[in-house]
């Protein structure tokens, strides 16, 4: 099988990281497998590591989270150009199959026509009523197949695409490679992510405000930045910086090792405030037995068991008094905690599992209709 995927990033994104892990399977089963994507961010630099075919297409730059008035008009402009882009690669690449890997890309697609199955994969719900409906005239043109990562988001995608052709598979992340050595003494409670007014850094800074008077020997780390470097993100990120002065609060930047990054912590807080689906942040804590407290957010639910595998919760004033009082004391229910989630890793989230899943549905897309 041969198939031209189409990413809207070559920025690093929890998308990008679940491309990057698809490819290697592909190749493993002896499908051949180009990547068609914007710029020259870091994804670029990793496609070339796996000696993977790379064609270069023009889709923004657009800022991230919810579109301007601006980026609308701006992407219906470029919107036929790219579509030529995509035909003329579809007659070059012959692909059997196209994978979809960003809604932006959607429109343009379907103006191309390539006549070839496509699947799209669905990683965040669409809020904007505008770009809603283009997604969904999209998807039934292309009688394109939908994989979402969760049953928060199909609930969004189900009524876009054609009758019966949504599936969930929820991510999968892989095992850490090694043992890594802790931090240092005293509590550490952490953030991971990019820096964006969606991942909640502000409202992390107003936990951590409140667990440092409770327990002042926790030391506070951000780990992440504004990856996509939109006006909007950067201005964010200063003032969260701004916010946090005078407070025990590390930036380290991007991690390219986030195992190494959570070895360093206690407890992991995911205060995601919008579009949070299938974090690949905390199924990475299960499998590093880091114990999470999260927002009851988009799909968040549909992964952490309160109590069993992590923790829930609604605001930033909740997660910090669940955070006081577990690691206030006996800290051997957060042990206990831990281990249970990374037993349901080992059983649901696992990297293999869902490479197994992707390739499976590949197929299925493939198969010649009756």
């Amino acid at each position: 099988m041969r198939i031209l995927a189409l990413d809207q990033f070559s920025e690093l994104g929890g998308g990008q990281r679940m491309l990057l892990d698809l490819l290697p399977a592909i190749r493993s089963r002896g499908w051949e497998a180009a990547v068609a994507l914007p710029g020259d961010g870091p994804v670029v630099e990793r496609l070339c590591a796996q000696n993977c075919t790379i064609f270069p297409i023009d889709c923004g730059p657009y800022s991230s989270g919810r579109k301007s008035a601006g980026d609308l008009a701006r992407f219906a402009g470029e919107a036929p150009r790219l579509a030529r882009q995509i035909r003329r690669l579809a007659a070059q690449f012959q692909p059997d199959l196209l994978y979809i890997n960003g809604p932006r890309l959607l429109p343009a697609v379907a103006w191309a026509r390539p006549r070839v199955p496509a699947l799209f994969h669905a990683h965040i719900e669409v809020s904007q009523i505008l770009a809603r409906r283009l997604a969904g005239v999209s998807l039934r043109r292309l009688n394109a197949h939908v994989v979402a990562v969760c049953h928060e988001v199909a609930k969004v995608w189900q009524p876009l695409a054609a009758r019966n052709r949504v599936t969930v598979i929820y991510n999968g992340v892989p095992r850490p490679a090694g043992t890594y050595p802790h931090g240092p003494a005293g509590t550490r409670i952490g953030c991971i992510g990019r820096i964006m007014p969606e991942k909640g850094q502000r409202d992390f800074l107003e936990a951590a405000a409140q667990i440092h008077k409770a327990l002042p020997d926790s030391r506070f780390v951000i780990a992440g930045a504004a990856l996509f470097s939109d006006a909007n993100a950067l201005s964010y990120e200063k003032e969260i910086r701004n916010a946090a002065a005078g407070m025990p609060v590390e930036f380290t930047g991007w991690v390219s090792d986030v195992y190494a990054a959570m070895a360093q912590l206690d407890l992991l807080l995911v205060p995601s405030v919008w579009q949070e689906a299938n974090p690949r942040v905390v199924l990475e804590a299960f499998a590093a037995g880091l114990p999470v407290i999260a927002f009851r957010a988009g799909g968040v639910p549909e992964i952490i068991d309160h109590g069993r595998t992590g923790f829930l919760c609604a605001n930033a004033e909740e997660m910090a008094r669940l955070a006081i009082d577990l690691l206030q004391g006996d800290r051997t229910r957060l042990c206990e905690v831990a281990a249970a989630a990374r037993e349901r890793w080992r059983r649901d989230f696992t990297l293999e599992r869902w490479q197994d899943q992707m390739l499976a549905e590949m197929e299925c897309v493939t198969e010649p209709r009756a």
